[in-house]
This record gives structure tokens, sequence and C-alpha cells, in this order.
């Protein structure tokens, strides 16, 4: 009764006709009452109570939000803990001389960014409730299965199958978010699901702590328990993603009508403009993914994506090693990475939110490789072994300034990509090619190097650099777009530019309709 009263409590302070409300569309909402594209998203939120707003927005938060972080979490401590299994025994019993151990990290990487862009046109056809459940079960199996390997070969061919398993999360996790949420709505939810993969550098060394006390247990190595524990996680949680995560407004049983149509016109009209509509029901087709594959922008992304990923697969499967050798022990080691993710943690969170609330994108890459500039050339300046606790301040810089301009990377090209076959194929691009940096990092910390690392904090400086460099240029190249669009609006009228095309062709156009703004 409650929640009847609720939703009968979500009502325009207009009426239907001032809305210009219509019973079907173009884009195929399932039904649903949609807005004329001479609204704004904006407009549509001041039709309505806010009180009801906020609460429509937090019962999609509560039902969505946690659940990708706990399964990102799970993911990323299933990716990462092979450098707490290192030092916990594995590379003695496996016998990982020379470049082996990075050679291990790097096959990983294969299969994970051959594998994303397929992913998400699956993802596409199928329900993501469904997808997303196999391919966490699919993880959790394989990294189980590699707490039972004995040899070096073992090892490679376990790193090979999780890549290939882990592959699609990410991409369909975060292209999830843009068909609920509006755009300057998104990178805080993404920061504080994508925050799970800071926690899980602080988690796994926790858990590897506790977990290595079981060696000896069923004749077991306590690494191999850290990989079978670890892994059986996400193969209990992929049978209750079919019936908890939710697959799109337009579908979704936890909201009443009026609550799907609200959030469907809403992400709808958000397009920068107030002529312009978009659309998440259109379906996969190849001009689509020609379409991203063309888009030279996503390419572009893809250094600061590098910078990104360059530095942090090799900051995690180092970072225990690297505060072993100032001195510690390896309980200590494990232990003290957790502060690290923590503050990188925090700092993500708290740069997504200031983002959203400037609708700002690139001056926070810019901004976070900067710390990781300050970070990284004081790792290599730092005489190492000695002065540790200067050495171990500065990797809260590294980590800060390799964490924070992910989501901001990831969001900007989120929010400038329509319709959502283009988005979810353009993303999955990003996150394909970009993590292609993995197998870079993997083999840039290199042993003998041990403990100055000056291959990789130079390389990690450099493409830090870089990645400034490039969220420039994307920046120039988005506010130049815009003008142009803003001048032919002025230069000939919304309504003569309108009669040129169809409802549909404006759809169909997406990201190039002259009535979409870019975010910056």
């Amino acid at each position: 009764m409650a929640e009847k009263n609720r939703s009968e409590s979500l009502e325009y302070s207009g009426n239907e006709k001032e809305l210009g409300l219509k019973s079907t569309s173009v884009d195929g909402s399932d039904g649903l009452r949609t807005v004329d594209a001479g609204y704004g998203a904006d407009q549509i939120d001041a039709h309505y109570d806010q009180k009801e707003v906020r609460r429509i927005l937090r019962k999609i938060d509560y039902r969505l939000v946690p659940l990708l972080g706990v399964l990102y979490l799970l993911a990323y401590i299933d990716r990462s803990n092979i450098g707490n299994a290192k030092i916990a025994g594995m590379s003695e019993d496996l016998n990982l001389i020379g470049l082996r151990y990075n050679t291990a990290l790097t096959v990983f990487f294969v299969p994970y960014a051959l594998f994303e862009v397929p992913s998400n046109i699956v993802l596409k056809m199928l329900r993501p409730s469904v997808w997303i459940a196999i391919l966490c079960f699919c993880w959790g199996l394989v990294m189980t299965l590699m707490g039972l390997v004995t040899t070096y070969q073992g090892l490679v061919v376990a790193r090979f199958f999780l890549g290939l398993t882990e592959a699609g999360f990410f991409p369909a996790a975060t292209y999830l978010l843009t068909i609920w949420y509006q755009r300057y709505e998104v990178q805080r939810r993404m920061a504080v699901f994508y925050a799970a993969a800071s926690l899980s550098g602080a988690f796994s060394g926790l858990l590897a702590f506790a977990i290595e006390n079981m060696d000896g247990i069923s004749g077991l190595a306590g690494w191999k328990w850290i990989f079978i524990l670890e892994g059986l996680a996400p193969v209990a949680v992929s049978f209750t993603l079919y019936f908890l995560l939710p697959d799109k407004p337009e579908t979704a049983k936890f909201l009443t009508k009026e609550e799907r149509e609200f959030v469907v016109n809403r992400i709808a009209l958000h397009t920068g403009s107030g002529g312009g509509r978009v659309t998440n029901a259109d379906k996969m087709t190849w001009a689509y993914i020609r379409a991203a594959f063309g888009d030279w922008r996503i390419w572009m992304a893809v250094l600061p994506f590098w910078a990104c990923s360059i530095g942090t697969y090799g900051f995690t499967a180092t970072v225990p090693t690297v505060i072993k050798q100032m001195g510690y022990t390896s309980e200590h080691a494990q232990l003290m990475t957790i502060p690290i993710y923590v503050v990188a943690m925090i700092a993500t969170v708290v740069v997504a939110f200031w983002a959203d609330h400037v609708q700002q994108r690139t001056p926070f890459i810019i901004g976070g490789f900067a710390v990781g500039v300050v970070g990284f050339i004081a790792q290599l300046a730092i005489p190492h072994p000695r002065l540790p606790g200067v050495a171990y301040f500065f990797l809260f810089l590294v980590a800060t300034g390799l964490y924070c301009p992910f989501t901001c990377i990831v969001t900007l090209i989120g929010n400038n990509l329509a319709p959502s076959s283009k988005r979810a194929v353009g993303m999955a691009l990003l996150i394909s090619i970009g993590n292609m940096g993995g197998i870079c990092g993997s083999n840039i910390y290199l042993a003998k190097q041990a403990p100055k690392y000056p291959t990789g904090f130079g390389v990690s400086l450099a493409t830090c650099v870089l990645g400034i460099i490039a969220a420039g240029i994307l920046r120039w190249e988005y506010k130049r777009q815009n003008r142009l669009r803003d001048e032919l609006i002025e230069r000939e009228g919304e309504a003569a530019v309108k009669a040129r095309y169809t409802d549909q062709e404006l759809l169909d156009l997406g990201d190039r309709s002259p009535f979409y703004r870019y975010t910056l």
C-alpha cells in the first residue's frame, strides 16, 4: 500500500499536453509514454516533485551500484591476487625464474583485450543479467581451478582463461550505468563501483595475510588457498545475478510504470541541447560498429587510458614486492598496501562527485595525471632502499594519480557516444585497446631492477605525460564541435535545422546530430 501511494505521488506539476507526452515513440520504449524532443531533461525533472526524483534515483542506486561494486571487487581481486600469491610462496613452488612471472601477468591481457568488444555486442543481444552472470561464474571457476596448478605452464594457461572470462564485465558494467543515469550523474556512480578496484588491493592484501596462514591444510600451500577461496566467491554470487541485476529502465520490475517513463524520458532528452533526443532502445547493426571504430576521438582517448592501465597493472602486481624490499616482512608488506588503496579509493570518489558537479571531465584527467607525475618522479629520484618512509609516502601519490583519472576517461567517452549501440561498442573498444596497456605494465617492472625499478617508474611517468597531452587535444576537439553546432543553430534556427530530418534520422545520427552537445 505504501508503494502504491508513493507511485501515485509521481505526478506532473504541469499537464500531459504541456509536456508533449505520447504513448508511442520511434525509439521503441516498450509502449511507455515519451516526451517530445523540444524539452530538455532538466525541464522534465522540473515537472516532477523533486523529492520523488531523488527517491527514484536512490531506488535505482540501491539496486544497481552496490551490486556492480561487489562484482568489480571480486573481479579485481581475482586478477590482482597473483601479486600476493607470489610473495606467499608461489614464486618458489612454480619456479618463476627470470621473466616467467611477467609472462604469467602478460598472458591475461591478450584475451582480455580481444574479447571486450564482442562481449558488449553480445550484451546488446542478451539480457545483461544473463550475460554478466555467465561471465561471473566462468571467471570464478577459472580462479578456483588456478589453485590446483602445479607448474609454470599450468599457471600461464589458467591466466589466459581468466583474462578471457573476465574481459566482458567492466565494459558491460560501465555501459549499463549510461542507460540508467544522465551524463552528469554517471561518473559518481561509476566511481563508487570502480572504487572497489582500489579497495580490492586492500582486501586482497588483508585476505592474503589471513589465508596464507592456511598453509599445509589439505596438503595445499597457502598461496593455493588464496586462489581457491577468492575464486569460490564469484561462483556463488553468479547464481543471484539473474534475479538481482536489472537490465534496463524500460523493463525494470522494481520500478512502477510511471517511474519507468520518467527514467526513460530524462535519459533520452539529456543530450546537452533542448532540440534533440537519443535512444537506448536501438538494435545493434554493423553501421554502429563501423561508426564506433571510425571515431578517432575514441582512439585518442586510448592514450590516457594506457597511462592508467600501464601504471595501474604494473603497480598493483609489484607494490607488495616494492614494499617488502624496503626491508619489511612479507606479512607486513601485505598489510602496508592497504592504506595506499584506501586513499586512492577516497580520492577517486571525491574527484568523480566534483567532476559531475562542475560537468567537466578533461581538467580532472589532466590534474590526476599531474599528481601521478610527481609520484613517479619522486620514486625515480629516491635512493632505494634508503629512505623507506619517503618512498612509501610517494606510493600514495602514484596510486592516486593512476586511479582518479580512470573514471573520467571512461565517462568522457560514454557521455559523448550515441545511440546506445555505438556507445556499447565504443566504450568496449576504448577499454579493450586501453587494457592492452596491461601487457606493457606487466613487463616493465623487472625483477633484476629491484628495488629501484627505473624502467617501470620511467615508462609510467612518460605515459602520464602523454595522457595529459591527449586529454588536452580531446577537450579542444569537443569544444570546437560544440561551437560549430551552436553557430549552425544560431545562424539557421532550430526549427529549420530540425526540418531537414525525420525523428528516426535524428535518433540514428546519435552524437552526430546537430542538437547533440559533447561533454568537455
